[in-house]
């Protein structure tokens, strides 16, 4: 029997392929195509719209630094939103913190069925837990029209194409700032910027714009094709770059945490710009 490949070409000069080598699930949705296999290497991975979202085997990389970094910025963050996230992954990260509620704003139903379904190991029982306050909605829209303040926003987005698009606008980032209470912190997913390069400089001159600190972190997933993938990190109080890491390590030991990709010295860290990348983002 031939061996079946999934082909990834979000990049028009550029091509990855990983061996299916069991089929979970393959359909559509209101929004988008969804694929679920099974890889040797990566575990069970999760493609929407032919793009590799999340495997099992590295989305800790990925989910950890989303999450823990805004959350270890703060010393009591109560109230947070995620928007997109439907694999729960960040979700699952984010409900370890002594948080009092946490709101999922997806757009696609049948993802968070399927993550319920098929994604165990990477959601676990986020969905289950009573923190969780999942909503079935427009993200963007949900924002434009709230009067709810987070202490953390997170934008767990599929890249800036067909529904994704508006949570890279910066009348989307202007919400994202109206709903934060004051020392509040939003991150976004950034794709990855040596392929990538103007979704991160876009961002750039938006939270610049914004917010009086700004800035981006990064972090290598190796399923995301091209390099580093950037986080941007946004507040009109909190330098969640200049946080002592002795501060993060006692936040760390407090809450109970044991990750295993995040650490205080990885936090400070990954907010070193590369040459190349703070040139683009000037």
């Amino acid at each position: 029997m031939a061996e079946q490949w999934f082909r990834e070409t979000l990049h028009p000069e550029l091509q990855a392929g990983i061996r299916i080598d069991r089929l979970i699930h393959q359909g559509r949705t209101k929004f988008q195509s969804v694929l679920l296999f099974d890889n040797a290497l990566l575990g069970r991975v999760l493609v929407l719209d032919d793009v590799v979202q999340t495997t099992e085997r590295d989305e800790f990389i990925y989910h950890e630094m989303l999450a823990h970094v805004p959350l270890l910025a703060l010393e009591r963050p109560a109230e947070v939103l995620i928007i997109g996230g439907g694999d729960g992954g960040c979700l699952e990260e984010v409900l370890k913190h002594p948080v009092q509620r946490v709101t999922l704003i997806e757009l696609d139903r049948e993802v968070v069925d399927l993550a319920r379904r098929h994604l165990p190991m990477i959601c676990g029982g986020a969905f289950d837990d009573p923190r969780t306050e999942l909503r079935i909605e427009d993200g963007a829209r949900f924002l434009a029209e709230s009067e709810r303040h987070f202490d953390v926003i997170i934008i767990d987005s599929t890249d800036p194409v067909g529904p994704g698009a508006v949570l890279f606008s910066p009348e989307f980032y202007r919400d994202c700032r109206r709903c934060l209470t004051p020392g509040g912190i939003l991150v976004t997913q950034n794709g990855v910027p040596f392929i990538q390069g103007e979704e991160m400089a876009a961002s750039a001159r938006s939270f610049a714009e914004l917010f009086r600190h700004s800035s981006f972190y990064f972090a290598a997933v190796p399923s995301y094709m091209g390099g580093v993938m950037a986080f941007g990190c946004a507040s009109q109080d909190t330098d969640a770059g200049a946080v002592p890491a002795a501060q993060l390590a006692a936040r760390l030991e407090q809450r109970g945490l044991a990750p295993r990709y995040y650490s205080p010295a990885i936090h400070l860290g990954a907010f070193a710009l590369p040459p190349y990348l703070r040139d683009l983002i000037r």
